[in-house]
């Protein structure tokens, strides 16, 4: 095997939520270039078409699957049509919402309501897949640098979830790389263009990018290269980590 065939996805099925616009699509067609066929799942199925059409011109099969991850249950059915599918090697957990309330302001609902879509259903999501893998699995969870830096925005909740996100990385690595044979990693993106960039206030990502050591926005395609890497047997002796791709955020 080359160095380059260690990061072929070839005829493995690979889980995507939260695919139904931006970086899902992007994750999704990078699953697919590297040989993956892809579920595509999001709570906004008519949305799903983009992704799935951009699977297919890469030569791969597609399935949509309507999914709220905040529900267990539903997060088990998913799980369920992706192995009747094809041997579910790889779950992207890219399902997630974002706020911007002032922390004397947010209210319980508005809390919980981040934390039940990008803590609590990336675990539901990672159980049911996890109960559908073989050994040798691959669990990426999509988090933010805002899980370890601040970055002048009030968003308690979203940065509390994303925080949760890393921890819960770490504990199901530790449980399942050995147990199971599922190595478990997170990447910690900086800024990229998405639906929640685009409501950020005027000049504030001027501002943010003006302080990177790169400064410029990242492309989607650059942090899609991170999720085949942990995806795939390149990746095989990495597990607990977190990739940030970030421009150099994190450090500036």
């Amino acid at each position: 095997m080359t160095i380059l065939d260690s990061f072929r996805l070839t005829d493995r099925v690979a889980i995507v939520t939260g695919a139904s616009s931006g970086l899902g699509v992007v994750f999704a067609r990078a699953l697919a270039e590297a040989g993956a066929d892809v579920v595509l799942a999001a709570r906004r199925t008519d949305r799903l078409a983009e992704a799935a059409a951009s699977v297919e011109e890469a030569g791969r099969r597609a399935l949509c699957v309507g999914a709220d991850v905040s529900s267990p249950g539903q997060c088990r059915e998913l799980a369920a049509a992706a192995a009747d599918f094809g041997p579910v090697r790889v779950l992207v957990n890219n399902a997630g919402v974002g706020t911007a309330v002032p922390a004397a302001r947010e209210t319980p609902e508005q809390f919980q309501a981040v934390l039940d879509v990008n803590l609590s259903g990336a675990y539901w999501m990672a159980q049911a897949a996890a109960d559908v893998m073989p050994e040798g699995g691959s669990i990426v969870n999509i988090s933010s640098v805002l899980g370890l830096v601040t970055a002048g925005l009030p968003q308690a909740a979203y940065s509390a979830s994303k925080a949760g996100l890393l921890g819960l990385t770490r504990d199901l690595a530790a449980q399942w790389s050995t147990r199971r044979g599922i190595r478990v990693n997170a990447i910690a993106p900086g800024f990229f263009a998405s639906e929640m960039t685009d409501q950020y206030k005027d000049g504030y990502l001027e501002g943010q990018i003006a302080r990177l050591p790169i400064p410029r926005l990242g492309d989607a395609r650059e942090l899609a290269a991170a999720v085949v890497f942990l995806a795939s047997d390149a990746a095989g002796y990495t597990t607990g980590t977190t990739l940030t791709v970030d421009g150099g955020l994190t450090i500036s």
